[in-house]
């Protein structure tokens, strides 16, 4: 919690990101699933993909993990803090390296000022 209250700016940015990014990806979720029903030739191939995930502790690393999850379209099934590397389920798979670009740009960046490891010790 203190981390919050240290980085309030960047809490503010990405509960703002992430309330966006539900509302765009409910959208997006809708049409693959409606274009997929319509069009069996434009069905989502959803799969697993792996996610390597900037240095971030263990707090960190969990709240991105429910962040990409509360999005609609992507599950994460798996955080491996030794590889820092994250599972994901995602519906549509025909474009992950967008999808984790996008994951990345609207999460990821805050996420690592709040919790990440830069300048901390073990």
């Amino acid at each position: 919690m203190v981390q919050f209250l240290l980085h309030p700016l960047s809490s503010v940015i990405l509960l703002l990101r992430f309330l966006v990014a539900v509302v765009i990806s409910g959208w997006q979720t809708i049409l693959v699933i409606l274009k997929g029903n319509f069009d069996p030739a434009h069905a989502p191939q959803a799969g697993f993909v792996r996610m390597r995930f900037a240095p971030m502790d263990e707090t960190g690393a969990a709240l991105l993990g429910c962040l990409i999850s509360l999005t609609p379209g992507t599950t994460t099934i798996d955080i491996d803090m030794a590889r820092r590397e994250m599972l994901l389920h995602m519906l549509d798979t025909r474009d992950p390296d967008g999808a984790i670009d996008g994951i990345r740009r609207d999460f990821e960046r805050y996420v690592v000022v709040i919790f990440g490891e830069k300048g901390r010790t073990a």
